[in-house]
């Protein structure tokens, strides 16, 4: 279930600030300030945060970088809301599939996820190396490979 409350928070989120300054912003911004506002928390205050982000991505020179960098921030509120709320798991699904439906071929990929990671180890060299997650490293061994490693 942890997976999934990420997942559709990060879809959320993306759907989010692709639309910010878009013709589905005012859907978008409803949705989400109606969600947050069905918690308890205040629609107006969060009506008012989300039109602060959408006048930065307005204004910023490089609004896709603008929208990136918003995009995690709003992915953890939305997590944390989901986590508080499950029952809004089915409307923010279905205003997530909503904004895909309508929105440009053009603009679905704006913040869309892109991992590369390149590792080389050499001359025993050893790489340790992670994307989407943690990964703990016990080892104190100092002049050798770790326990288990292949030479």
């Amino acid at each position: 279930m942890q997976d999934e409350l990420a997942a559709l928070a990060g879809a959320g989120a993306a759907a989010l600030v692709t639309t910010m300054t878009t013709e589905l912003w005012q859907t978008t911004r409803d949705g989400i300030a109606d969600l947050f506002g069905r918690s308890g928390r205040r629609r107006r205050e969060i009506t008012a945060r989300l039109d602060g982000h959408a006048a930065l991505v307005e204004g910023a020179a490089t609004p896709d970088e603008v929208r990136r960098a918003l995009l995690n921030s709003w992915a953890v509120e939305l997590e944390a809301l989901l986590h508080q709320e499950p029952s809004f798991l089915e409307p923010l699904a279905r205003l997530v599939a909503e904004v895909q439906r309508e929105l440009p071929d053009s603009r679905r990929d704006v913040v869309g996820t892109h991992l590369e990671q390149n590792n080389t180890a050499r001359d025993s060299g050893i790489v340790f190396a992670v994307q989407g997650g943690d990964q703990p490293v016990r080892w104190a061994g100092h002049g050798g490979p770790p326990p288990g490693a292949r030479a």
